[in-house]
């Protein structure tokens, strides 16, 4: 079993352009007479490798904490692509995702990985992949990205996805992760009545 960490570190990370940094702020440290060191965090939700949940866009949306865990940890297929992702490119990765589902010999179920799709590269999402994906259903789709869809203007594709209640994992890092079936585990900090959260994202491999 291997398993790869694929998510950025917090006070390095890349940000959406326009919001803030993470801070980590020094409240205690021993080498000043403190009894131990004690570190704060000041920072967006959405900073680095997060999630994003359908309240980020839809105001009658699910909140991180109410969204059911099992989007967040299962199996996931890994797909590689550079450029905008189009809506035959989605259909494409779902079938590359099905057929790895159905030959492979892992001793896990699989046979949902193609409900759980992070994309390896600099993608764009278009408004007919997110709406390939959305009739599709998945649970859960990841890109390397800070955002799902054009930087510039993310609101229709984020609509799209967050509406049929898809998980959105954005800021993931995967350099060092082969096209494949994986087990997936990219459960979010418990923010209650936030629109997303930080997460640990890790995969792994059997």
């Amino acid at each position: 079993m291997k398993i790869y960490d694929i998510s950025q570190e917090v006070f390095n990370c890349a940000v959406f352009p326009g919001d803030p940094q993470p801070e980590r702020i020094v409240m205690m440290k021993k080498s000043d007479g403190e009894i131990c060191n004690l570190t704060g965090i000041k920072m967006c939700a959405h900073n680095g490798t997060h999630v994003d949940a359908p309240y980020h866009f839809i105001d009658e949306g699910k909140k991180i904490d109410e969204v059911a865990l099992y989007r967040f940890v299962g199996s996931a297929y890994v797909a590689e692509h550079v450029g905008d992702l189009t809506a035959d490119d989605a259909r494409n990765i779902l079938s590359k995702a099905r057929n790895a589902s159905a030959e492979s010999a892992l001793p896990v179920s699989t046979s949902d990985a193609y409900k759980r799709i992070l994309v390896k590269g600099k993608a764009t999402v278009t408004e007919g992949a997110a709406q390939v994906f959305a009739d599709e259903g998945i649970l859960l789709f990841g890109n390397e990205s800070q955002t799902v869809g054009p930087e510039d203007a993310p609101a229709a594709v984020h609509h799209i996805m967050l509406g049929k209640e898809i998980v959105l994992l954005e800021g993931i890092r995967l350099d060092d992760i082969r096209e494949g079936i994986y087990l997936l585990n990219a459960a979010p900090i418990n923010l209650g009545g936030a629109d997303g959260a930080p997460c640990r994202a890790i995969l792994i491999e059997l």
